[in-house]
């Protein structure tokens, strides 16, 4: 069986980490291998691909067969089209430097749409972040609102308590100077 460019689980149970890497197409997925090529991490955001781009061209180049999620790794990092168009020069349909250019030029409208890409969710990121803010602001006073509400209450009533406090203090006073001097009772004399 040919090569086959494939990838080679790593990482716990739930946080998959992958390298990828030529292994001969009967080992087992992480078994033997030949070369390690790289690495990706489906975890990150984007995901991230580390990938030694000359040795996955060479190995791709010589029959090296890649499953169908390493295909589209290295075609998001151009090895695909790098071999599309070195087939082209070999055919003489391009030349080198029109092959490199185009290659070349292929890979700045991808950094440039990455870039997009990255700047547009961080924005909206920001935007989000500044919402939740004046959201949480507005929690604040309306909670700030109804605290200074229930202490004024507060303050009011114990105002009203005080007042009738005085006021029971200061009536038992006027009705005890009000009052007639009740006599005291007589003695029983009899003896």
């Amino acid at each position: 069986m040919p090569a086959k460019i494939r990838l080679q689980r790593h990482g716990k149970k739930g946080q998959p980490f992958y390298h990828i890497v030529i292994a001969d197409g009967r080992s087992p997925r992480d078994g033997k291998f030949i070369e390690k090529i790289g690495t990706y991490n489906p975890l990150t955001e984007p995901a991230q691909i580390n990938l030694k781009f000359d040795r996955a061209l060479y190995w791709y180049s010589v029959g090296a067969v890649p499953t169908d999620t390493v295909r589209s790794l290295l075609s998001k990092r151009g090895v695909m089209l790098k071999y599309h168009l070195l087939q082209g020069v070999k055919k003489g349909a391009l030349t080198e430097e029109q092959a490199e250019v185009k290659f070349q030029t292929w890979l700045k409208e991808k950094e440039a749409k990455l870039a997009e890409v990255a700047k547009t969710k961080e924005e909206k990121a920001r935007g989000e972040k500044k919402t939740r803010l004046e959201a949480e602001k507005k929690v604040n006073e309306d909670r700030a609102a109804e605290l200074a509400k229930k202490r004024l209450a507060e303050l009011e009533a114990k105002k009203a308590e005080e007042a009738a406090a005085a006021a029971a203090a200061e009536a038992p006073a006027e009705e005890a100077a009000e009052a007639p001097v009740a006599e005291a009772p007589a003695e029983n004399t009899e003896a």
